[in-house]
Formats: C-alpha cells, sequence, structure tokens
C-alpha cells in the first residue's frame, strides 16, 4: 500500500477537504514567480479552492495563488477604485471595506474563496452580483505570460458565469481585479426577505454597510455549514432558468413550486426547492449528502471521495430531471 506524501496534498487547499494529491507543489506570492515556473500551461491553478471539486489525484504542478494586496487607485468624495490581488480572501476584502466605509459588497459578505474567483464565477447573493462594482480585471495570458486587461464589458458576466469559465476558460491566471465602491449615498439593498426580516427585529429603520453586512453573515450561518468545520463548496448547483409554459405546466402538477421572473417568457426556479422537493435534503450517502439546512449544499462528512460527491450530485440531477423534466446545471469546476 503506497503512503500518501502529505506535503504534496490538497486537502488543505480546497474547502471540499479532499485528500487528493498534486504532482508538485508551488504557492505564488507574486507575479514575478511565474515566469520562473517551467512548463506553466501544464498547471493547475487554485485560489480559495471554494468552487472545485477535485475527483482524483493530479498529475501536474499545483499553483496555490496567495498573492496580496489592496491599493486604491483613484478616489473623490463619493467613490474610491481599488486594485485587489487575486489571492486576497473574498470575506476578508468585503470587512476591510466596511471597516474603510466602502460601499456595493455587503450582500456578498461570507461568501468563501479568492478574489481572483469572484469574476470567474461572477459571484453574488442577495441582490448584488461583482458585475455590479467591477471595473476591469488583469489576466496573464498562460502562452504568453503578458497582462491582459478586460474591461466589464469584455468579462461577458452571466449568471454565475463569465468569460473566464466560457472561451477564456483555462487560458489566463486572474492577477487583479479592480472595483469601484461608494464612500456616501451608499444604495444598501435589502430587498431580500432574510435580510428585511433581521434588520426589522433589530429595529434598523436607516441600515449601514456594516448591518448589512452583519445581517448577511447571521442569516449565511444559520443556513450553510462552515468548511472548516464540514467540507463543502457552498451552493452546488446553479438555479434552473426555464419557460414560463414549462413552468405553467409543471404548477399544474406540483402547486407549491417555487419561481422568479426572470423576463416576459422566463423564470427562474429555486434549485434548493426541486431539490428538498424529491427528499434529498438531509439525505446521507456514505460519506457524503445534501445539508440538513440548505440542500443546495452538498458535504464531506469526512473521508470522501470527490468521486463520491461527483456520483452524488449526478444522482440529484437525474432525480430532477426524472420528475420536472429541468436541467440542473453544477456550478462547481469539477476536476
Amino acid at each position: 500500500m503506497s503512503h500518501k506524501n502529505t506535503t504534496l496534498s490538497l486537502k488543505d487547499y480546497n474547502t471540499f477537504g479532499l485528500d487528493v494529491l498534486a504532482k508538485n507543489l508551488i504557492f505564488l506570492k507574486d507575479l514575478e514567480q511565474l515566469k520562473e515556473i517551467e512548463d506553466i500551461k501544464e498547471c493547475f491553478f487554485i485560489g480559495g479552492g471554494s468552487n472545485i471539486l477535485l475527483t482524483k489525484d493530479l498529475d501536474k504542478t499545483v499553483i496555490v495563488n496567495q498573492t496580496s494586496g489592496i491599493t486604491i487607485i483613484s478616489e473623490d468624495d463619493d467613490y474610491v477604485e481599488l486594485a485587489i490581488a487575486s489571492g486576497e480572501n473574498w470575506h476578508n476584502l468585503v470587512l476591510h471595506c466596511i471597516e474603510m466605509g466602502y460601499g456595493g459588497i455587503e450582500n456578498m459578505s461570507l461568501i468563501p474563496g479568492s478574489v481572483g474567483a469572484a469574476p470567474m464565477q461572477n459571484i453574488g447573493a442577495y441582490g448584488k452580483e461583482i458585475k455590479d462594482v467591477l471595473t476591469y480585471v488583469d489576466a496573464v495570458d498562460i502562452q504568453t505570460l503578458k497582462t491582459i486587461r478586460f474591461t466589464n464589458a469584455e468579462c461577458q458576466f452571466g449568471y454565475r458565469e463569465s468569460i473566464f469559465k466560457k472561451e477564456a476558460k483555462g487560458k489566463y491566471f486572474i492577477a487583479e481585479v479592480g472595483l469601484k465602491l461608494t464612500k456616501r449615498y451608499h444604495k444598501t439593498n435589502t430587498s431580500y426577505g432574510d435580510i428585511e426580516a433581521w434588520l426589522q427585529e433589530r429595529c434598523f429603520t436607516e441600515p449601514t454597510i456594516r448591518d448589512v453586512s452583519n445581517a448577511v453573515i447571521a442569516i449565511r450561518k444559520s443556513k450553510l455549514p462552515d468548511p472548516s468545520d464540514l467540507g463543502n463548496s457552498g451552493s452546488f448547483f446553479k438555479n434552473p432558468i426555464i419557460g414560463k409554459s414549462h413552468f405553467e405546466t409543471l404548477k399544474d402538477k406540483f402547486p407549491t413550486i417555487k419561481s422568479y421572473p426572470i423576463d416576459e417568457n422566463n423564470v427562474k426556479v429555486p434549485a434548493g426547492w426541486l431539490i428538498e422537493s424529491l427528499g434529498w435534503k438531509g439525505k446521507r450517502v456514505g460519506n457524503t449528502g445534501s445539508h440538513a439546512k440548505q440542500a443546495l449544499v452538498l458535504v464531506n462528512y469526512g473521508n470522501a471521495q470527490g468521486s463520491e460527491v461527483y456520483q452524488l450530485a449526478k444522482d440529484i440531477q437525474q432525480s430532477v430531471w426524472d420528475t420536472y423534466q429541468i436541467s440542473l446545471d453544477m456550478e462547481v469546476n469539477v476536476i
């Protein structure tokens, strides 16, 4: 029986806590290091490891992004533009901005992962997405090691989607992200029921960005498992968007099905509702399962293999398709 070389284990570098091996591990502290890495085109980059499902050992060098730095590019009385190194922790950035009085990302508190993964996924929560505040992404072309600047429009943002998940996938290393945030006259978004209820309970009639952040943190902690306690990647599936006629047909058959309007022809159906309605919520299968408080979150109860989690995800997809004829797309990148 072969012994695992723990120094090459990626267990501490993915939030699922999956114990897979890398051929070699490099910790990236600054961009100059990229020029010294042999055969960089064959390397695999990890940021916060919060949006990947590792199903096997990686026969390649893994580069763990640990770059850091938050710099003010420009500011006036109303706005500040920041340049943030992609290796920074996203939630720490949110807390830093609140401390400084910068508004615009407070609804995205406690989203796990690194700043570099944020534009890749177009992360969002409670009515806000990173595309609302992002000014640019600086990305290093893996072939040439030249840095290319993508404007907000060039990032082709969609729902949990960007150019970095489509035609630019695997071609770039996201090095830096620019954000434009408010310094005063903050436009807080408290329209989501959970946030509204939390603020009302505490009699916040004019909530600050810190109040909104505290509400989001409390709500997320009440619903989502902390990856350091229970391995997970947050929401595993995207909320599917289906045609209105399809939804009406389902509504006749399943009167309690939920939806949110998208446009005149389409609605979004909560994936969590679909999964829960089929009995998956809280169900354990071997070392994995759907979380007891949030069906969308698949978890590692300890010693799970990535392939086990992937099989569970496929079984859930099939179950949803068989009953509702809705395709559930995985939000997590399966490697």
